[in-house]
């Protein structure tokens, strides 16, 4: 089928363009520029100039297209998050619109992070109640479900992982770097799940060839909870620095503006995605990929 795909010049999103090209698929990808055209034509996909702040050029994009895969986010300026979260709200409702009365597929971005602390989580669970305001997407995908659209809910585990990342685990990298110690929090020691970026881009891949019914949640979660410890004492003795605990005051403060993040505590289940699917991650985990990626340098 042909598959349109935002943000398919992104860290998951090229990942995704590559893996639908080798199972088949024609992509049209959407980028913002020259540059990101040249990529794209590169390896054999089609494109479409466009821009997340103009609803219009993505929805004729996806009216070229047999399905849509919708990667694509505003993570350069977190000082705009909340509305950057009600713009992909309008951006899925309009994708929505787009394939009412077809049986085109939809397959929309989340995140694990939104789902409820202290215990494991699994498909079936809604986001926890709280001022995230990225529950938006989650809620467009609903009200599209009840206009009867196949669109199916990836929740992204908090690290993403591989080669060209530039997330939270090269955020912590730095932070050690700056301070010269690697730090994680005593109590409560907290977990972040982790996928491989090819891991997560086969599973957005089999969530489209699936085409669900609407309203169905898939984790991308190959390890269900890295302790941050684990990632901390990696980081120290690759940058051979201190590996230093701190309670959780301490902590807070030593990460600053990424403490909410560093403190994130979640646990995901993918047992149902991989049974349904038949998906089985096989890339690098996380603790091996800092080593041998992370900080090869």
């Amino acid at each position: 089928m042909k598959v349109f795909v935002t943000g398919a010049t992104g860290f998951v999103g090229s990942a995704v363009v590559k893996e639908l090209l080798q199972a088949g698929h024609q992509v049209l990808g959407l980028v913002r520029s020259e540059n990101g055209a040249k990529v794209l034509r590169s390896v054999g996909a089609e494109v479409h100039f466009g821009d997340l702040n103009n609803i219009e050029s993505i929805c004729n994009g996806a009216a070229l297209a047999d399905a849509v895969i919708h990667t694509a986010f505003n993570h350069d300026d977190f000082t705009v998050f909340k509305e950057s979260c009600e713009n992909d709200r309008r951006i899925i409702e309009a994708l929505g619109e787009v394939f009412m009365g077809s049986d085109n597929p939809i397959v929309i971005t989340s995140a694990l992070g939104l789902l409820p602390r202290g215990r494991v989580v699994y498909e079936s669970d809604s986001p926890a109640p709280g001022p995230n305001p990225r529950i938006a997407s989650e809620q467009a995908a609903d009200t599209v479900a009840a206009s009867g659209v196949k669109i199916a809910v990836v929740r992204l585990s908090p690290t993403v992982h591989g080669e060209g990342d530039h997330g939270f685990i090269t955020r912590l990298i730095s932070i050690a770097k700056e301070t010269g110690i690697s730090v994680y929090q005593d109590e409560p020691l907290n977990y972040w799940p982790a996928v491989h970026r090819l891991d997560a881009a086969k599973l957005y891949r089999l969530a489209l060839e699936k085409a669900a019914p609407g309203g169905t949640r898939y984790h991308a979660s190959a390890e269900q909870g890295v302790p941050l410890k684990d990632v901390a004492v990696a980081i120290g003795q690759a940058l051979n620095i201190p590996v230093v605990v701190k309670n959780k005051e301490e902590a807070t403060a030593h990460f600053g503006s990424f403490a909410h993040f560093a403190a994130m505590d979640v646990q995901a289940s993918s047992d149902e995605t991989q049974r349904v699917l038949g998906w089985q991650p096989v890339g690098t985990e996380l603790i091996q990929d800092i080593k041998d990626v992370y900080l090869k340098s």
